[in-house]
């Protein structure tokens, strides 16, 4: 599947994956004013324009990326270093191609803000259930 950002500086291509997951932490509110909806990567996506990419670590266990051109959000990186199974959670939205997405899980519900309201009927996961399920140190 491919993706890419709005001014088409980076693109990435991922296997082929429907599931979207919406996360309601503190950081990606701040980030895009609501949740963050992304969709999971077990292996590297394959990116063009590794130039453009710019990077922060926003945790212990991961960092940010961005589109130095237009600013868009790229995708999560959970680091190997975390303890927990590398992944990359890319942004739903760079994906054209989204007609059979679905959201499927909802995690750090309990940081929800109030304003807005997803499915009711999406398995939900609070912070501390999250960080269980994926093995996370407190």
């Amino acid at each position: 599947m491919k993706a890419q950002c709005q001014c088409g500086s980076v693109t990435l291509e991922v296997k082929h994956n429907h599931e979207v997951h919406a996360c309601h932490c503190g950081k990606c509110r701040r980030r895009t004013g609501g949740a963050s909806f992304t969709l999971t990567a077990e292996e590297q996506p394959q990116i063009s324009g590794e130039e453009y990419i710019g990077r922060y670590r926003s945790s212990d266990w991961g960092e940010r990326t961005f589109c130095k051109q237009c600013g868009n959000d790229l995708y999560f990186h959970l680091l190997p270093e975390s303890g927990m199974d590398e992944a990359w959670y890319v942004n739903a939205g760079l994906f054209a191609d989204n007609a059979d997405f679905a959201l499927k899980l909802q995690i750090f519900t309990d940081c929800q803000a109030p304003y807005y309201h997803l499915s009711d009927d999406t398995p939900k996961m609070t912070e501390q259930e999250f960080l269980a399920w994926v093995g996370a140190a407190e």
